[in-house]
Order: C-alpha cells, then structure tokens, then sequence
C-alpha cells in the first residue's frame, strides 16, 4: 500500500458527503460502517460504499471501516464492500493476530465470490485497545496487513481503555505512539497513520499535532474534516526545500565516492552512507 498523507473519514450513509470526500484534497478516503452510522442506516452505507468503489476513477485510495467482527454487520459488509477498486479495510477493535487470521480469511472468501484475484484488498488494522497494542508485533504480521493506524484521539475507544487523560502536548501517548511505529518499521510496512484531531476549527493545534507526529515517524493522519487535508498533506509531505536539501546532500556524497571519500561536508554536516541512504528513500516515499 502507498502511504497516504490525508485519509478522510466519511459516513457511509451519507452518499453526498462521499463524493464530497472523493473531490476533496485528501490522499484517501475511509468511508465508514461503523460508529458513525446508525443502526437502521448499515444496509444504506453498505450501498453507498458499493456505488462509490463501482464509479471510482483509481485517482484516490478508498478504504472501508466495516463493523467489527462480534457484530451482526460484519459478514454483511464484507460481503457486500469487497471490490476490485477497494484499497483495504481499517480493521476496528482488534485484540489478536486470530483477529486479522479471521478477517483475512472472510475478505479472501469475498474476493473469490467477486471473481477478484486474491489479496487484492489489503487490511489495516486500528489499535484501538490495550490488548491491541501490547500485541502489535504479531498483529501487523498477519496476512494482508498492509498499514496500520493508531490511535490517540481525545476521550475516544482507546484512552477508556489505556486509562490516559488526554492533552495536546501528547506526553501521555508518547510510549503508544512510538511503540506502533517501531512495530510498523520492523514489519516493512511503509503506511504508519494516526488518528485523530478532533478539534476542527483548531487549524494551528492540527498543524503542530501533524509535525509532532511526523517527526516521531507516522507517514499520515486520519482525518475527520476536508479543510484538514492541506495541512497533513503539507506535514507529512516532503517540502520543496527538504527535497532540494536531499537531493543535494545525495549529490555532493556522490562526489565525495567519485573521490575517494566515504564521508563528507554538506552545508556544514558530516555526512556518509547512512546519510545517503535516507535521503535516496525520502525522495523515493516523496514520488509515490
């Protein structure tokens, strides 16, 4: 999976806000099933969910937020939202690799039922519990994972169960957040997203909540308004700048091989390899 910058949640019973959602500057789009949508609503976002994934062009990622796996609506959904357009399903409320095991096996059952070649919709799991978490290396080895998204939203599912009390500054997470993104690196799974600010006029706190969590690792941030996506888009992006600040850091090391060194001074850093190396796969994320 590519790693989007912005992916925007929208409520599947909402069919107006979808294609809002799809015109919108956002990476990608989560159309909901779950907590957003009302009971009596589910079969609605399961329609509007389908009709999107028929008419989409490719230019966005779709994701789908089914209902977790101990509801009534989960198998339904499955059933009905697999697509050959469909990017992955956000797993809600997982507890356990058995978790993605079973979800896998329903989504390859779905795709064979399409006529959908294996393994072409991908799942990222939601660490929205503690059980979650603490078991996030074997989690984000199960089959299809393809991203993963933590979560550290204010008085939501996974402060009740932590125990935490929520602040901007973010020091009551810090430990979770920096634990999933190790977890992701050591999988080789490249889309580590966060969710989410709740706060929606409060642009400022959005902008430095996105640098905080770019800078600790996190590729993009799940969204819950479309006004959000120019600023995750430009924190979790590669700026201008930065991208000529590499591109010149790889040339002038480069030179340096083409002379016999395996370090040298870049606008008064010592660079080597290592250097090199992260500067190269910057601008290649920066393409995708």
């Amino acid at each position: 999976m590519k790693p989007y910058r912005s992916l925007l949640f929208v409520p599947g019973h909402k069919r107006d806000w979808i294609d809002k959602a799809l015109n919108s500057e956002a990476d990608a789009v989560i159309i909901d099933l779950e907590d957003s949508v009302p009971s009596q609503d589910k079969e609605l976002a399961r329609a509007n969910a389908r009709e999107a994934l028929e008419a989409h062009d490719g230019s966005k990622g779709i994701l789908v937020r089914p209902n977790a796996l101990d509801t009534e609506f989960f198998g339904r959904d499955v059933a009905t939202v697999t697509h050959r357009n469909l990017t992955a399903f956000l797993l809600p409320k997982l507890f356990s690799r058995d978790d993605v095991v079973r979800f896998d096996a329903l989504v390859t059952a779905a795709e064979l039922e399409h006529g959908i070649d294996r393994g072409t919709v991908e799942l990222v799991p939601s660490l929205e519990t503690a059980a979650s978490i603490s078991k996030v290396d074997e989690i984000l080895a199960g089959p299809r994972v393809g991203g993963v998204m933590a979560a550290a939203a204010k008085d939501a599912d996974v402060s009740r169960e932590v125990g935490f009390r929520w602040t901007a500054a973010g020091v009551e997470t810090l430990y979770l957040r920096s634990k999933v993104v190790v977890a992701a690196r050591a999988a080789g799974i490249r889309t580590i997203v966060l969710g989410l600010w709740q706060e929606v006029r409060n642009l400022d706190g959005l902008r430095v909540f996105a640098q905080d969590n770019s800078g600790l690792g996190y590729t993009g941030q799940v969204l819950i308004h479309p006004s959000h996506a120019p600023i995750a888009n430009e924190e979790y992006g590669l700026t201008a700048t930065l991208q000529d600040y590499y591109q010149g850091l790889i040339e002038a090391f480069e030179e340096g091989q083409r002379n016999g060194h395996g370090a040298v001074s870049f606008r008064g850093d010592h660079i080597d390899l290592a250097h090199a190396n992260h500067a190269r796969e910057a601008l290649a994320l920066a393409k995708t």
